[in-house]
């Protein structure tokens, strides 16, 4: 699947330089991603390439367990490797033949378009991880017992959709920064989303790492739902639906501030006092329990401080709104009194809107009012 090429130019680009890369690097990937497949088909080359492909580290006891349970160690960083490959390859076919198309056909401006490919790949993603966290969650009960959040820690047996769910979550979000190349991303927006990225992918390694896993898949569920919202707010707004808009955007604000709230409820709830009902005092890395004291607080200091960043930032974005509508309000009626005129005298210039008959009298009271003004007074 080849990228068009949108430049107008009939001449192809230098093989390997930078021009063609953009153009074709989801075909370049998606080789890439195949040999990994076709090495699947020799016996020689099929343990190598199983890494890449299926999850490994099963520590499932086939005569005791009726259920799959994988942990995480060392070869998960193959399989990341592979999946970050095909979110590169999810991302152009998404922008190919669904985004562009509908580009097209909204006309939008450049800097509409960057943002509007934006929303479109992040909502499709985060409507895709709430199904799947949501699935999850209802296959591990933790709706209906909240205490499993925290109970028979450490967490490190992972059901396949469990950990699988984690490993597209990481290299997802690894994939975030090859894009920015790949789009061809202004540098003034290359900070908001590195930022982004950066912090998601942080969240979801130490997570995974440290065994928090079932806490996070929460908390994720959680912030990728006003996520969506928001982002399905800004391609309406793009799309001129300015009356779904409006409520659309109304309820994201509600959500947003409802959400960070829940978040810092949740993470309190699991990290303040239900793992600090077995807590160890030192690490122990062969049972991958990181339950002390120091991690504990760090980790809820962590999200507290995420979620208060998140806030600061809502809360300077809606004053900044406030400051620019009061600064047009302004303008406006200064404009307005300035446009208002006193009405005109009527001077010479006027008689020609009288009748043609009234001219000549007008005329003639006009020029004796003028000659009386300027004759001195007789004594």
């Amino acid at each position: 699947m080849g990228i068009k090429r949108r430049t107008g130019a009939t001449k192809s680009p230098p093989i390997l330089s930078h021009e063609f890369v953009i153009a074709n690097h989801a075909d370049i990937v998606s080789c890439v991603a195949m040999v990994f497949v076709l090495c699947l088909l020799f016996q020689t080359t099929a343990p190598i390439a199983t890494m890449f492909v299926a999850l490994q580290h099963n520590i499932t006891d086939v005569f005791t367990s009726e259920v799959v349970q994988y942990t995480y160690g060392l070869k998960d960083l193959c399989i990341v490797f592979f999946y970050f490959l095909i979110s590169i390859v999810m991302h152009a076919v998404i922008q190919e033949y669904l985004l562009d198309k509908v580009n097209r056909k909204l006309h939008l401006s450049k800097i509409k378009h960057s943002k509007f490919n934006e929303s479109g790949q992040l909502l499709l993603f985060f409507i895709i991880s709430i199904v799947w966290a949501s699935e999850i969650l209802r296959r591990e009960g933790y709706l209906y017992s909240i205490s499993k959040l925290w109970s028979d820690y450490p967490h490190q047996e992972m059901t396949y959709l469990f950990k699988f769910y984690f490993i597209i979550q990481i290299s997802y979000w690894l994939h975030a920064y090859p894009e920015l190349y790949f789009q061809k991303v202004k540098r003034d927006e290359m900070g908001a989303r590195i930022t982004y990225a950066t912090l998601y992918l942080i969240f979801f390694t130490a997570a995974y790492l440290l065994n928090f896993t079932r806490v996070a898949i929460c908390l994720s569920i959680l912030h990728y739902t006003v996520e969506a919202l928001f982002h399905l707010s800004r391609l309406l707004y793009f799309a001129d639906k300015l009356q779904v808009v409006n409520y659309s955007f109304k309820l994201w604000n509600v959500l947003f501030v409802l959400i960070r709230l829940g978040s810092i409820t949740l993470s309190v709830l699991t990290f303040w006092y239900g793992l600090a009902t077995h807590q160890t005092t030192q690490l122990n890395l062969t049972e991958g329990n990181f339950n002390t004291q120091i991690i504990r607080i760090n980790c809820l200091a962590a999200i507290c401080l995420l979620q208060a960043w998140m806030m600061w930032n809502f809360i300077n974005f809606h004053l900044r709104r406030m400051r620019e509508k009061a600064a047009e309000a302004a303008a406006l009626r200064k404009k307005g009194s300035s446009g208002l005129r006193k009405k005109p005298k009527k001077t010479v210039e006027d008689v020609s809107e009288l009748p043609e008959v009234d001219q000549n009298t007008k005329k003639g009271l006009t020029h004796r009012s003028a000659a009386a003004k300027a004759s001195p007074k007789a004594k």
